[in-house]
């Protein structure tokens, strides 16, 4: 018998269609329609819902108690992976931070065994951040491990992993980059700009090496002023790139936030989490990687009273933007679908509804509350609370 889910509005990745109906074909996408072509066929009915691409978190460190640098590649697959259903992500890259070299091996080869038997969320590839950062603008990672640029270790870690390190972050001031950069991005592995004090200069440098990411636009980089642009003014000026953004309330301003979707354009913004282990916790003490962290009104610091992570719902900062006025709702869905997977290259198998590709979706009320999440077309997560009729 053939399904259809049928809603008043659908979020393709160019386009926003009106209410029809959507096929969904043996855990795929099939075609849409305005009208139902088998009157035999099982419907799905949200009316007065809206469907969305599941989302895509690119830059995440940990969800439900659980911590990637851990390194306990079971509870990446089982209870972060199935945690995610909750918050919209259906695709997600394991992020680790700055570590010794025999600890990000094990890392890659934990999850890069086990990556495919994720039940929920599914992992797209792994996100290094770090170790080829500087001090000054640390942040939670631990500058102990940090060092310059090694592009046969980074061989290493990738074959350990099968390949699938698919992005890493690096700071562009350090001795060597732009070659190490321009060795790794001709691997296709995306290349990341952050915790860095470089200059406007260095980061231009960076860019023209094959660099095309920004880590947490405004947060872990040298500010913006106006005799020395820095980061920040590298982030607003090179085009072609993308630039992640914390939009909790907490790391950026919403006019903050805005000023720099106006100025790259929105199709150049990348909504990501950072979420750590206490996403989806209860507020308390909690670790990111080696430090302790204190959780409270939605902000995770350090003792030091610096931000350290977040825990940050990718539903919710979609939802954010929508309701700071800085965002229509079909622009926010892409920014937390379709940009961020073709961000990292991995638009080919996430990130929006197309023919063919594997049915991971949303159901979300006209609000941008969370309904329900799909995966492979079968009703995974299922927020009653948000079932508005």
């Amino acid at each position: 018998m053939k399904k259809y889910v049928l809603a008043d509005r659908f979020f393709y990745a160019n386009s926003t269609k009106a209410r029809g109906y959507l096929e969904l074909n043996q855990g795929c996408f099939g075609q849409f329609y305005e009208k139902l072509q088998d009157s035999s066929a099982e419907v799905i009915d949200y009316s007065g819902k809206w469907i969305a691409p599941g989302l895509v978190d690119t830059h995440i460190h940990g969800f439900f108690g659980v911590d990637v640098m851990d390194n306990d590649w079971q509870g990446v697959t089982q209870t972060m992976s199935e945690g995610l259903l909750s918050c919209g992500v259906t695709s997600f890259l394991p992020t680790t931070l700055t570590a010794p070299r025999d600890v990000l091996k094990e890392i890659c080869q934990g999850i890069g065994g086990h990556y495919k038997e994720a039940r929920g969320a599914k992992i797209q590839g792994i996100y290094f951040e770090g170790p080829y950062f500087t001090e000054e603008h640390k942040g939670a990672q631990n500058p102990s491990y940090m060092r310059l640029p090694d592009a046969s270790e980074f061989q290493e870690w990738q074959e350990v992993s099968g390949g699938i390190i698919v992005k890493i972050g690096v700071a562009p001031e350090l001795n060597g980059i732009c070659d190490f950069i321009r060795t790794v991005s001709e691997s296709g592995v995306v290349v990341a700009l952050g915790h860095s004090n470089a200059t406007f200069a260095q980061a231009n440098c960076a860019v023209n090496s094959g660099a095309n990411v920004w880590v947490h636009a405004y947060n872990g980089m040298r500010g913006f002023a106006h005799r020395e642009p820095g980061m920040v003014g590298a982030v607003m000026t090179q085009k072609d790139t993308y630039a992640e953004l914390i939009c909790d309330g907490y790391h950026v301003h919403p006019s903050a936030a805005k000023i720099l979707m106006d100025v790259v354009d929105r199709d150049h913004v990348v909504l990501i989490t950072d979420c750590m282990r206490a996403g989806g916790m209860m507020d308390g003490e909690y670790t990111l990687g080696e430090f302790k962290v204190m959780v409270k009104d939605g902000a995770a610091r350090l003792s030091s009273g610096n931000l350290a992570g977040s825990v940050l719902l990718l539903k919710d900062a979609m939802k954010n933007v929508v309701d700071w006025g800085i965002a229509t709702p079909e622009v926010a869905v892409r920014m937390a679908s379709l940009i961020p997977a073709r961000s990292c290259k991995i638009e080919d198998v996430c990130g929006k509804i197309m023919e063919g590709r594997s049915a991971d979706f949303l159901v979300l009320n006209q609000d941008m509350s969370l309904v329900a999440t799909y995966l492979d077309g079968e009703l995974r997560y299922e927020n009653k609370s948000q079932i508005v009729k």
